[in-house]
């Protein structure tokens, strides 16, 4: 079976796009997060908070606490910064309820990896983390009075 060349054409223009927005630095994402549309700024701020979390695994392991406390501390600013958006928007609030969840899993993984001196601010970021899904959580399942109104 042939294809047609738009086909092709689209195919790969797709996988392209795929892979330069893959491809974005967390600077880039902030600017894009800053100029962002609320309703597509759950999204953004998930996906920094996400890479920040994987930059401050690395600067654990690599022994550079300062520069993985700053990734911790964007972490909890950024997951702040979906659930406020995604509770204005009203759209997203599930996922990222899910996508803060995990997160706060993961901020307890690596917890558990750290020295004894090293482990406050991460727990704490993880406490943080459970404070937006709680509010999350409770706005997914607010009951509405008789009016409609919340």
């Amino acid at each position: 079976m042939r294809r047609r060349p738009s086909s092709i054409f689209l195919l790969t223009l797709t996988l392209v796009v795929c892979v330069a927005a893959k491809d974005e630095s967390l600077p880039d994402l902030k600017a894009r997060f800053e100029k962002a549309r609320n309703e597509d700024r759950p999204d953004l701020a998930v996906k920094i908070a996400q890479l920040e979390l994987r930059e401050a695994d690395k600067f654990y392991i690599d022994g550079k606490v300062e520069e993985a406390r700053a990734a911790v501390a964007d972490i909890v600013t950024y997951s702040e910064k979906a659930g406020d958006a995604a509770s204005q928007s009203r759209k997203h609030l599930k996922n990222v309820e899910i996508d803060v969840r995990k997160m706060a899993e993961r901020l307890r993984d690596i917890k558990r990896t750290l020295a004894f001196e090293d482990q406050p601010p991460v727990e704490l970021a993880a406490h943080r983390l459970e404070d937006v899904r709680t509010r999350l959580l409770q706005e997914m399942f607010a009951k509405e009075d008789k009016k409609g109104k919340k």
